[in-house]
Formats: C-alpha cells, structure tokens, sequence
C-alpha cells in the first residue's frame, strides 16, 4: 500500500513534534545541573525557550492539518531523554558528554527540518515550510554556538578537573 505524500508529511511533522518534546526534557535536565559553565547554561536556557516554542508551532501545523500528536511517540521521547539526562550524573565529565550530545542532537534536528521543508514544498503546504524554515534557522544557530564554544568549554572542564575544582557541571 501507498502512503500519500500528505500522509508522510504527518507522520515526519509527528516525529519532529516528539523530537522537540525530547529535546525540551533533555535540555532542561541539563540546564538544572550546570553550575560552572554560565554561557553555557545561559544559551541552553534561551534554546529551552526556542524549543518549546518549536514543539507549539509544530502542534500547531499538525492540528491545521486536521491529525493531532501521537501521545506515544512523545511519551516514548520524553522518557528517552529522561534516561539520556540521568546518564549524566554518573559521569565524571557530564559537561563534555553533555556538549557531544546536544551537537549530535541538533544536526538530527537540522536533518529533520530540512526534510520536512522538502515535503511541505512538494506538497505545497507553505505554512509549514515557513514554520520548519523558522525552526531551522534556530537549530543551525544553536549547533553553530555549540560548535564556536566546544573547545572553551572542553578547555575550562580540563582546567578545573586539573586543579581539583568542580569540572563536572
């Protein structure tokens, strides 16, 4: 059987939905822990903004387009990043660990995002575009942060774990 293009478009804007509800849990688990690294923490707590306000307008889209959420899906990711936030207090360099991760994530969600910007032109949903266009561009700037302040703070966790000083968070 055939799935729709239209079809297709729900179920990647559902997975895209669940994704930023994992994204929300795991950013904030992180954000609560953090107490070294104030940029950090702070353009995490701004990306925290941004995400719930991604998963809004995604709720949005797909309730414009008559299908709402797959409560499974959400409730699967956010106990995804429930265990992906805990992982980290049994780490010794949860910064770090914590730093991969979020680059990692954000280059799916860019991956994401491009996609569902393909099919909504294919489909010719240009709400929804613009939507995941918008999104898009918050996700590239916070992979770009990520990627522009990795090694300082890879460079501050060494410094403080070299002189005993709390690196973990």
């Amino acid at each position: 059987m055939t799935t729709s293009a239209h079809d297709n478009l729900i179920a990647w804007l559902r997975d895209a939905h669940a994704m930023e509800e994992q994204a929300e849990t795991m950013l904030t688990a992180q954000h609560r822990r953090l107490q070294n690294y104030p940029a950090l923490k702070d353009r995490i707590g701004q990306h925290i903004e941004e995400t719930k306000q991604h998963a809004a307008s995604l709720r949005a889209c797909l309730d414009r387009l008559g299908d709402g959420r797959s409560t499974v899906k959400v409730m699967a990711a956010k106990l995804t990043a429930m265990a992906q936030g805990l992982s980290g207090v049994f780490v010794s360099d949860e910064v770090v660990k914590g730093s991969l991760a979020g680059y990692t994530f954000e280059h799916m969600e860019i991956a994401s995002y491009r996609i569902l910007i393909a099919a909504a032109d294919y489909v010719g949903d240009g709400e929804t575009k613009a939507v995941c266009q918008r999104i898009l561009d918050d996700e590239i700037a916070m992979a770009s942060w990520l990627e522009e302040n990795m090694d300082s703070v890879v460079q501050e966790y060494l410094r403080r774990d070299e002189n005993n000083l709390e690196a973990k968070r």
